[in-house]
């Protein structure tokens, strides 16, 4: 079984090269606080439909410590959670939300370093009414996203690592890093330099 820790050290950009765009959520999905550390974590599912948000208010409390709880909802008149939803989660030990959503009281969310992704931040909270069920699949920034995936976010987006691909990715990137650090910046622009010039002269590009 992966430590998905291991993934706080992995840039979401090495992830990205590896998966490719299906696996990234989209721009508005971005941390509402900074600087934000990255974060890494499996996935504990929520959905809420538009102007509700009692789902996500009894993960906060079934959610194991480590966990990223991702939030299916879209919707942008409501928010999903406030400043004492965060400190709570945070007490018991969940390291972040992701939410295709709203929050409110970011005032509040900065100053405990609770990490939160989000789509912005509204101060009129959502209602307490519908029930569903917990982990099971949701999208989330236009990514479907399944229980105990592997989700990794930082200041650059938030990428989903499929779990049962997870070993396999963190061993790729993990090779990658480590042939980036050994090369030279001149090393890789004079490779950079060869690729550039060989693309344009095969599209018969003189200029």
């Amino acid at each position: 079984m992966t430590d998905t820790e291991a993934f706080a050290g992995i840039p979401t950009t090495t992830l990205a090269d590896l998966l490719g765009r299906e696996q990234v959520m989209d721009i508005g999905i971005r941390p509402l606080w900074g600087p934000v550390p990255r974060v890494a974590g499996p996935a504990f599912t929520v959905s809420c439909p538009p102007g509700d948000n009692l789902m996500l208010h009894a993960a906060v409390h079934r959610a194991a410590p480590g966990s990223i709880i991702v939030v299916e909802s879209g919707d942008l008149d409501y928010a999903l959670a406030g400043g004492n939803v965060c400190a709570v989660a945070r007490r018991r030990g969940v390291t972040a939300f992701v939410a295709d959503g709203l929050i409110r009281d970011l005032g509040e969310v900065r100053e405990l370093g609770f990490p939160v992704f989000a789509r912005g931040v509204i101060p009129i909270p959502g209602a307490k009414k519908s029930v569903r069920p917990l982990n099971e699949p949701v999208r989330c920034g236009g990514v479907r996203v399944e229980s105990q995936d592997v989700v990794v976010a930082d200041e650059e987006g938030v990428v989903v690592v499929p779990a049962a691909r997870a070993e396999q990715v963190l061993a790729g990137a993990r090779a990658k890093l480590a042939k980036e650090a050994a090369e030279t910046l001149d090393e890789w622009e004079k490779a950079h330099r060869e690729r550039i010039n060989e693309l344009l002269a095969a599209a018969g590009f003189e200029g």
